[in-house]
């Protein structure tokens, strides 16, 4: 029998006969575990999710785990404010994420930098003899930082997802929390 080990506290979406969406969690383990309550549920998972018919089906009494794929960050040296963000990630490291992937910046004793659920726009990785440096660019209008990155706090990026559910026949909701399988 496996055992489960919670990561992060649960959440839940009322469900009704539209789809509704939960807010972003940053992607912290590869599995998700869904409970359905009152009502069958629909269940899409995204970046910004529309659950319906076509999509995966979390029954009443019969609770679901389901794979969110690997989860991706990554420690920061640099950030460039402007209309959009530039995320600079250590030489040699390349970058886990993609144009489209959406991401969430957090920064240990400078939370103004801090933002959620964001869309990466574009990724530079380019290689050169003299080393290089990986830049992130997000979506984010951090214009109004004029404080540089302090060299004594941490900054990570993370990518994050959202949960969307549609109740099947009626209004309910879906428990969810990210799971680890402890054995």
């Amino acid at each position: 029998m496996s055992r489960l080990n919670p990561v992060d506290p649960a959440f839940t979406i009322a469900t009704s006969a539209t789809s509704a969406q939960s807010g972003a969690f940053a992607h912290k383990t590869d599995a998700v575990r869904l409970v359905a309550i009152a009502v069958d549920a629909y269940v899409d998972i995204g970046t910004n999710p529309d659950a319906g018919p076509t999509n995966f089906l979390v029954t009443v009494g019969e609770p679901e785990i389901l794979s969110l794929g690997a989860p991706r960050n990554q420690g920061v040296i640099g950030i460039t404010t402007g209309t959009t963000t530039v995320i600079s990630l250590p030489e040699g490291t390349g970058s886990p994420f993609n144009v489209g992937d959406t991401v969430s910046l957090t920064v240990t004793g400078q939370s103004y930098y801090d933002f959620t659920h964001q869309s990466v726009t574009a990724v530079n990785t380019g290689n050169r003899v003299d080393g290089y440096t990986p830049k992130v660019t997000v979506s984010y209008n951090s214009s109004g930082i004029a404080t540089a990155l302090s060299a004594d706090s941490r900054a990570n990026l993370r990518n994050s997802l959202k949960i969307a559910a549609e109740g099947r026949g009626g209004s309910g909701s879906i428990h969810c929390q990210q799971v680890q399988n402890a054995g």
